[in-house]
């Protein structure tokens, strides 16, 4: 009787469910300016909230009465839905995959999801036609385990009307520590009094605090410019950098490992210089880049700019010069030495 009057949304109980989501699904989510989920929030009738922070994963909760959190799952399902059929117009797959959604469910109503035997669990997905796993270990730092559920919108809509009733009879017993995804340990450079960190083949200048960090830690010891030193890969976490505080607060980050820290000059507004380095002809490719683009990251990320010399006749080298502050200049060479590094050991570090 209860799951036909929560079928029908007869009845009149607030809900709160939390999705587990990967930074592609909730762009979809959201849409252009916010504009799906906007829609799905009126449409629906249902709160959507999105957890904030520089995460791979994000907590989708979506909280109403009963029949406003099947629409808005109903709404997601279809969304997920379209970007797979969309996504297979460019592929040459024949088997569509399934639409799949992870919900976030205390562990203490897990018991009663599984059921007896496991006879639960079999029941919802017998009826609905739906895959349903319950995570066996809880996620990082909580009281909480993962429910994947996959299948047709059709069928993961009719799942989570039965999870909900199971919820709703089966409160969660004690405190729950809810599951927080962690923000991703992305490298960090430091050039120009500036943090920027790496993400996906672009720098992003880091949050306001770290950059004050920095600047803290760069007044806090004095010491010279890099000059015309090319920075290289750091073979172990050693200091690289004559500021031993800017490097521990590289250290906290674990950002060591993957870049060298670069601190050359004080100052962003420093006079402009030049430096000049050989690359050989058949790594220039590398550097360049398809129509160019390789190369003109490197410059947007440095600030730095950058000329590349014309092939001169039976010479096995081009030239590259390099103009703009110290940091510019360093964050070039670095950035350069890192696509070179990267061809000729099959690394990809960018």
């Amino acid at each position: 009787e209860m799951e036909s009057k929560v079928s029908e949304g007869g009845l009149n109980v607030t809900l709160t469910i939390r999705l587990l989501m990967h930074g592609k699904e909730v762009g979809s989510i959201i849409g252009k300016k916010g504009e799906t989920v906007k829609k799905m929030r009126e449409e629906s009738g249902a709160r959507i909230n999105i957890s904030e922070g520089n995460c791979p994963e994000r907590i989708v909760t979506i909280t109403g009465p009963t029949d406003a959190i099947f629409k808005a799952f109903a709404m997601i399902a279809y969304k997920f839905e379209e970007d797979i059929t969309n996504s297979m117009s460019n592929s040459t797959a024949t088997s569509k995959p399934p639409v799949t959604l992870r919900l976030v469910v205390p562990a203490s109503q897990c018991g009663s999801l599984i059921g007896k035997g496991g006879s639960k669990i079999k029941e919802i997905r017998e009826s609905t036609g739906a895959q349903v796993q319950v995570a066996g270990d809880m996620l990082p730092n909580s009281t909480e385990r993962a429910v994947t559920i996959s299948g047709t919108p059709d069928a993961i809509i009719q799942c989570v009307k039965q999870i909900c009733v199971v919820m709703l009879e089966s409160p969660p017993k004690g405190a729950t520590i809810p599951y927080r995804p962690k923000p991703a340990s992305t490298p960090v450079i430091f050039a120009g009094g500036q943090a920027y960190t790496i993400q996906g083949q672009y720098a992003i200048p880091h949050p306001d605090q770290l950059t004050k960090l920095h600047q803290l830690a760069m007044q806090q010891t004095p010491f010279t410019p890099l000059g015309q030193t090319t920075p290289a890969f750091p073979e172990s976490r050693d200091l690289c950098c004559p500021s031993a505080q800017c490097c521990c607060i590289q250290r906290g980050l674990e950002a060591l490992t993957v870049f060298p820290c670069i601190c050359p000059g004080l100052d962003a507004s420093a006079p402009a210089s030049t430096h000049e380095l050989t690359i050989p002809n058949d790594l220039i490719g590398c550097i360049i880049g398809r129509q160019g683009t390789k190369i003109n990251e490197i410059r947007q990320m440095s600030g730095a700019q950058i000329k590349i010399a014309n092939a001169t006749e039976g010479s096995s080298e081009r030239q590259i010069t390099i103009t703009g502050t110290p940091a510019n200049i360093s964050l070039a060479q670095y950035l350069i030495n890192a696509r070179l590094t990267s061809e000729v050991t099959g690394m990809g570090a960018l």
